[in-house]
């Protein structure tokens, strides 16, 4: 390579580690590094032949060490101690064993034909700290990429020091506090996304000086103020996100100015007044639901405007007109003047006489509802103390304990919630069910009654697990057959009752071997509820047969394995393909965790079809455990888009989770796969019991399934189809 001419400090340790320090030049000498080339300096008596002044020409080899030593150095251990600070993840962002982040030892780390950090990739990898502002030392840093992590605290401001980065990727976070303004000095940022995280605040102005920015996505966090109309400004802007926040105000029209823009999102905020025509453009990409207050005759599903919502779109109004309010909580995206003087703003008007009835009236219905609970939450444990203890099983998903024992039921509550004490229940009776067969949703339908019998008013002692948007209890029907419900709030559901009802219907529709079985649905309004019954699998998920010890009952045989796999397969290459009164699928959320095992350890696919019923910030939150254990694609983080090649590449992890027996797939086991050394990759349980063909086999599909290009994965069809051959499966 040709030599680079350099003058920098340089110390050189005995076993040939390089790291920079200050130095002070003193005798000439000469260093040979490998390579052949000569490089002149003057040694440092203090420390001997080994820190020397370089002056002269350098191989590439040693480039990252002269440029960017000491600057990059320290602030990636800066950054390692913020973003990990157990050194549970970064622990290869290390100066021992001679590596530097240019030589692929630094983990995420990328550098440019400089030998400068260009690239920081770590979505998804479990971190759990804070972006350190020693982040603006990477000077030549292009692309961060901190997306599917646990990250919190502030975005810090001199993140903004980083002129030459085009892409930021924060997403999927807990990070809080305000967008730093300071970002709309970033010139050459092309993507900024920040959704899914709890960031206040309101939008600065400046972010409209990013002239070369195509994506802005900010939807789900907790953004307030007025959306400002500078974003019109922003010539390559083709997708802006601001839904689900809290932002109030007018559409600005200048929105509509934006030459490239295809997508709009500002569902679910409280935005109001007239909506620009000219947005009509966008099409479908133009999402404004649920914003009671906007008006437009150019919209199907907007009420017309009248004279009050005329305002001026261009600037946008954060409250409508005759309101008095204090200019401490107008955001200072609105730049507007309220009806006041200085800081008096003028008496109440007629108006408010008429909102003092209205909050009189809301208090004595609110205190008669609290009343109406209180007599039923009576009325309920009076039942339930009439009702005799009986017997259920008490084991959990986990355990494979069938015998019932007896267990005393303690008096559970109704769980009554004012939010959901009318208005929701997609299921009551005369309900228009959007053309889907109503004998269908009939034979499916539980009532609530039945639900609670089953699993003794949802007792603790019957859960089987919980996550951020859902509780799963194991419950005995009238019949005696054992099932899992799994209860998932109103808020967690599809809004639109449409849809809803077209998620049901798909769920309904899926009947296959290695497909956990539906056996109904129950939606309460008054609980706020809707529960799904499944058939319950004993034998827990697949989870459990992983990084178990030497001897363990739960290690399996190679036979099983090989069944698993197989099972596994055609479970997902049913979802894929498309059948009578049966659409094509994607699962989105295969792991091991949703593979569940019957007592023939047939494996089952769990919450088959379940994001069809899910609001879009559910699913999303699903995917930060996803991608911590390797399921999630890497296409995903720059398209946003599941695909059935997103199925395969899960599935390619799992393979290599049943042949390994861990659950967290290391480089040596892909290694082993890649030059066939069955050792590296092989369950070390399995003692040699193994078909050493098949092994192969399946190493290969694995690594066919996790490419890094979608387009070389097979399908699941063909996946099949393969593993069909193999003799153990027969």
């Amino acid at each position: 390579m040709d030599p680079i001419s350099i003058e920098a400090s340089l110390y050189v340790s005995s076993s040939a580690r390089s790291r920079v320090v200050p130095s002070r030049p003193h005798s000439l000498v000469s260093l040979r590094p490998h390579g052949g080339k000569t490089v002149d300096g003057w040694a440092d008596p203090l420390v001997g032949s080994s820190s020397l002044f370089i002056r002269g020409s350098l191989p590439r080899e040693l480039t990252w060490v002269v440029f960017c030593g000491n600057t990059e150095l320290k602030a990636l251990l800066d950054m390692k101690a913020s973003l990990d600070p157990d050194d549970k993840y970064l622990s290869s962002w290390t100066i021992n064993g001679g590596s530097n982040p240019c030589n692929g030892s630094f983990e995420g780390i990328a550098c440019n034909n400089n030998g400068q950090v260009a690239n920081i990739s770590l979505q998804g990898k479990g971190l759990y700290g804070k972006i350190s502002p020693s982040i603006s030392g990477l000077k030549h840093l292009t692309g961060i990429y901190l997306h599917y992590n646990s990250l919190f605290g502030e975005i810090p401001r001199e993140i903004a020091n980083l002129t030459e980065l085009t892409d930021l990727y924060l997403n999927v976070n807990n990070l809080s506090g305000h967008i730093p303004s300071e970002i709309g000095d970033m010139g050459g940022l092309q993507v900024l996304q920040l959704c899914y995280n709890q960031l206040t605040g309101s939008i600065p102005t400046q972010l409209g000086s990013l002239k070369k920015l195509s994506v802005l996505a900010l939807q789900s966090n907790q953004l307030t103020g007025a959306i400002p109309a500078s974003l019109g400004d922003l010539g390559s802007l083709m997708r802006l996100d601001l839904s689900f926040n809290r932002f109030f105000g007018s559409v600005p029209t200048k929105l509509a100015d934006a030459p490239l823009l295809e997508v709009l999102d500002i569902r679910n905020n409280t935005l109001s007044g007239n909506v620009p025509p000219a947005l009509k453009r966008l099409n479908e990409g133009f999402m404004y639901e649920n914003n009671l207050q906007l008006c437009g005759v150019e919209f199907s599903t907007l009420k017309a405007c009248n004279a009050s919502n005329n305002i001026d779109s261009s600037r946008p109004e954060p409250y409508g007109a005759g309101t008095a309010l204090s200019t401490r909580n107008i955001p200072e995206t609105a730049n507007l003047q309220l009806p006041c003087n200085q800081t008096h703003c003028s008496n109440s008007s007629p108006k408010s006489h008429q909102a003092s009835v209205v909050v009189g009236v809301l208090v004595v219905t609110i205190a008669l509802s609290a009343i109406g609970i209180l007599t039923f939450i009576q009325y309920r444990r009076r039942r339930q103390k009439l009702r005799s203890s009986f017997y259920v099983s008490d084991s959990r998903i986990s355990t494979t304990d069938h015998q019932a024992k007896g267990v005393y039921r303690k008096n559970g509550s109704p769980l009554i919630s004012l939010e959901y004490a009318k208005g929701w229940d997609p299921l009551a009776d005369g309900r228009n069910l959007g053309g889907f067969p109503q004998d269908v949703f009939q034979s499916f339908t539980f009532n609530l009654e039945e639900v609670e019998t089953a699993t003794q008013y949802f007792s603790e002692v019957n859960l089987l697990g919980k996550s951020n948007f859902s509780a799963t209890y194991k419950g005995i029907l009238r019949d005696g057959s054992v099932v899992a419900i799994k209860s998932i709030s109103k808020t967690s559901c599809k809004s639109e009752e449409a849809e809803f009802l077209k998620g049901l219907n798909i769920l309904t529709s899926l009947t296959h071997e290695n497909i956990v079985r539906l056996r109904g649905f129950c939606c309460s309004r008054g609980r706020g509820e809707c529960f799904l019954v499944y058939d319950f699998v004993p034998n827990g998920n697949l989870l459990r047969y992983l990084d178990v010890k030497d001897g363990d009952v739960h290690a399996l045989e190679w036979s099983t394995r090989v069944s698993i796999v197989k099972g596994i397969a055609k479970g997902i290459a049913y979802l894929h393909k498309c059948k009578v009164n049966k659409p094509a699928l994607i699962h989105q959320n295969i792991s091991a965790e949703k593979v569940l095992v019957d007592q023939r350890y047939n494996p089952l696919l769990s919450d088959s079809g379940l994001n069809n019923l899910l609001t879009n910030d559910v699913v999303f939150s699903t995917l930060k455990a996803s991608a911590a254990m390797g399921y999630l694609a890497p296409e995903y983080s720059t398209t946003g888009r599941f695909t059935e090649k997103s199925d395969v590449y899960a599935f390619g992890e799992l393979v290599f989770q049943v042949l390994s027996g861990k659950r967290k797939v290391t480089s040596l086991v892909r290694l082993g796969a890649e030059s066939c050394k069955v050792e590296d990759f092989i369950d070390a349980n399995l003692h040699g019991r193994f078909f050493e063909y098949e092994a192969a086999k399946l190493a290969r599909i694995a690594l066919l399934c996790t490419h890094e290009s979608p387009t070389e994965r097979p399908t699941m069809e063909a996946i099949v189809e393969e593993i069909g051959n193999c003799s153990s499966c027969l």
